[in-house]
């Protein structure tokens, strides 16, 4: 008979320790640490995860695990510890770190997903032929050929039926006629189905970047923990350091992982990776579906891929071997994870995990965080800089007041059209940066002056032009402009206000008429697909003015584009927060370095009422080390990072007075706690005060560590007895203190 065995599970469920179950006998050579199980918790089954087998256990009446959903240790040993790491520094249960980590169809013990690809079995002659015979009778089918002659190999099935707006029972007489093929595939579209891309050879570098790429391929050869920071201005080359440090690691055997914070700089870093290398590579995203998520993590995790690239959560991608990490643009706020626990940096847990794994991290960026830049200048990081551009000068910025000439209505400066034209004449593309969507950004009544307010949030409310629709950003909640003011009930809320980019596209039709205008933002970039193909277009020269919000700002590269037009930059420096003047000045900097990345000279015109605000004046100079010492200055004055850490405690529920006194008492109680060395703000509502019909209190705790934040916030919430109105949210060092 076989001894007894237990297993430590961690509950996926926000319990922060692990519980002993009994393993069953037939179960005890399957279970191991990293198992997925169903354990039962106050009468329920919920998933676990085996932190530990052992021998002993001091339950008495103990019970066993109901069944085990996966043997496979589903985390390496070294995520295990980095969760572990992570559940202590972002006070977090362990629990909820993995799940977190682990992608939903590998944590579902999903299997591989199964599509089709659709290809054309005739010439494209034939089938456009046959679309022009077929479209009186079946409109639907001749457009899904119309969408089959656009591609160039093939489409996944379910990007045809999104591109065609057809069902599939449109196709399937399409597929019965043997006019285009229907192939079985299994996995994920980036590991299968690649175009043909002609391959590159590195580059010849320059001085500064041949230095950068020493410093780095010395540290990976020593197969130790080496910190660099690779500051460089926009367009200086630093792609082609990143690329030849991936070739040499790859070529000693090792796995790299890249972070990009965005999808369409995933897409951009892609067509580079894949023009270079010929390994097979691992392509993470928010937009990658749950099934190919699982699968190309199950490769990984086997040791198939050793090339990941990805945003945030590709931070846990089951590299073996990792070698090198690489976080480009590593100031991004999108790296920050803030609407659910553990409320974690990417940037930082891929220093840490570069740390555990003794790998080689470079954070890359023309404007680095302020904590990145302190850690180079304190030695902590190398310092490597490229102060240059290859092909060209930094682009000339020019700051001009669209409001010096009150008869002057239009929201675009005089010589910002007069540029836009210029630019057109000698062939060559603009930018328009306006960080806010929709048509108009809020309504007023003309009668009291209230706004229209979403019911649920404290938002203003922003009309859509193309829905005809008053939409709330926050939540989702939409409705039709009213005929009469909530407030005063007159019948006069028609004074809009506020410009969003639809309202600039339409603008520039109207008074560019021969223009061709492209927007990018949340609105036109719904469907799988669509931000990819916009961008296609606009490198491919189709449009002339390229209107955009953030999505556009962060590192893209367009060798046509020799003017950018930022039209509202300044507004975030009236914020209340610390890090306000910090986004401001990476935002216009890097909006900014759009211009002049090819053969012309660039220009960027910057609508400002605050020219003369210290920010701006170095933003107007791009000048990423005066700005440095100017904003440093004001964060040690203060005692904000990199000088100390700051942790946020949000309370939310449904009523605003139950809301407040529970925080109150908590934040009494966590202020008799704390060390004297830590500062407590006082609670204050958030500045979005409600959204989603929870009322929202905050405050912020100021020390040199978060270890003794944490221990006080784990005696107080075991002093007091937990609420099931009052829902508490735990954020260290958030991106805001404001909202």
């Amino acid at each position: 008979m076989k001894r007894e065995l237990y297993a430590a599970v961690i509950p996926e469920v926000s319990i922060n320790k692990t519980l002993d179950y009994s393993i069953k006998e037939e179960e005890q050579e399957l279970i191991q640490r990293g198992s997925i199980v169903e354990i039962p918790i106050r009468g329920r089954l919920q998933p676990g995860y085996v932190f530990e087998v052992k021998k002993e256990t001091s339950i008495e009446k103990i019970k066993s695990i109901h069944r085990l959903k996966n043997p496979e240790p589903i985390l390496t040993e070294e995520l295990f510890m980095l969760a572990i790491w992570m559940a202590e520094y972002y006070i977090c249960p362990l629990g909820s770190v993995i799940r977190t980590m682990l992608p939903k169809g590998v944590r579902s013990n999903t299997g591989q997903k199964k599509q089709y690809f659709i290809t054309r079995l005739k010439t494209k002659g034939d089938i456009a032929k046959i679309a022009a015979t077929i479209r009186p009778k079946a409109p639907q089918q001749a457009h899904i050929l119309d969408c089959m002659l656009k591609a160039k190999k093939g489409l996944l099935l379910s990007e045809l039926l999104e591109l065609s707006s057809a069902s599939q029972s449109s196709l399937n007489p399409l597929v019965e006629k043997k006019i285009l093929g229907k192939t079985p595939i299994f996995g994920e579209k980036p590991l299968l189905i690649d175009p043909e891309y002609f391959k590159t050879k590195p580059k010849i570098l320059r001085e500064e970047q041949k230095n950068a790429l020493d410093s780095i391929v010395d540290s990976i050869n020593k197969n130790s923990f080496a910190p660099h920071l690779l500051f460089g201005v926009t367009g200086s080359g630093k792609t082609e350091v990143y690329l030849q440090a991936i070739e040499h690691t790859l070529q000693q055997g090792k796995s790299v992982l890249m972070l990009v914070p965005e999808i369409a700089l995933t897409e951009q870093t892609v067509n580079h990776f894949r023009a270079r290398f010929s390994c097979p590579m691992a392509i993470l995203h928010h937009k990658v579906s749950d099934g190919e998520r699982a699968s190309v993590w199950n490769r990984m995790r086997k040791g198939e891929i050793s090339l990941c690239l990805g945003a945030r959560s590709a931070v846990f991608a089951p590299l073996h071997n990792l070698g090198l990490i690489i976080v480009d643009e590593e100031h991004e706020s999108s790296y920050k994870s803030s609407d659910e626990r553990p409320c974690y940096h990417a940037r930082d847990l891929a220093v840490m995990r570069a740390k555990q794994e003794k790998a080689t991290i470079v954070l890359g960026s023309a404007t680095p965080s302020i904590e990145s830049f302190q850690n180079a200048l304190k030695g902590r990081y190398t310092l490597n800089k490229l102060t240059y551009r290859p092909s060209g000068s930094l682009p000339t910025i020019i700051p001009v007041n669209p409001r010096e000439n009150p008869q002057e209505r239009s929201f675009f400066a005089p010589l910002l059209i007069e540029k836009i034209k210029e630019r057109k004449a000698l062939g060559e593309q603009t930018i328009l940066f306006l960080n806010r969507r929709g048509f108009h950004t809020m309504l007023a009544c003309a009668a009291c002056g209230e706004y229209l307010i979403c019911p649920h949030c404290d938002i203003k409310l922003a009309f859509h032009k193309k829905y005809q629709t008053m939409l709330c950003h926050m939540c989702g909640h939409t409705c039709q402009p009213p005929p009469y003011c909530p407030s005063c009930k007159e019948p006069s809320m028609t004074k809009f206000q506020g410009a969003g980019t639809e309202k600039v596209e339409a603008a520039l039709k109207a008074i560019l008429p021969n223009f061709k205008v492209l927007r990018i933002d949340a609105d036109t970039t719904r469907h799988k697909g669509s931000l990819s193909t916009l961008l296609q277009q606009f490198r491919a020269g189709k449009a002339d003015i390229l209107v955009g919000t953030q999505m556009i700002a962060k590192g893209l590269h367009f060798p046509d584009v020799s003017l950018v037009g930022i039209l509202n930059v300044d507004s975030s420096l009236n914020l209340p927060d610390f890090k306000a003047s910090e986004q401001v000045f990476q935002l216009a900097t890097q909006v900014a370095g759009r211009a002049g990345r090819g053969v012309a000279q660039g220009e960027v015109i910057i609508q400002t009422q605050l020219k003369n605000h210290p920010v701006m004046q170095h933003a107007l100079k791009q000048d990423y080390e005066g700005f440095f010492s100017y904003e440093i200055e004001s964060r040690k004055l203060f005692g904000f990072p990199p000088f100390n850490q700051i942790v946020k405690i949000l309370f939310t529920g449904k009523n605003n007075h139950e809301v407040e006194k529970y925080a109150s008492h908590f934040v009494a109680e966590v202020t008799k706690t704390l060390p004297k060395n830590f500062f407590c703000h006082p609670l204050t509502p958030s500045g979005h005060s409600k959204i989603k019909d929870q009322y929202r209190f905050q405050f912020f705790i100021r020390g040199p560590s978060v270890s003794p934040i944490r221990l006080a916030l784990e005696r107080v919430s075991s002093k007091i007895k937990p609420t099931s109105t009052v829902s508490t949210f735990i954020d260290v060092n958030p991106l805001s203190i404001f909202f």
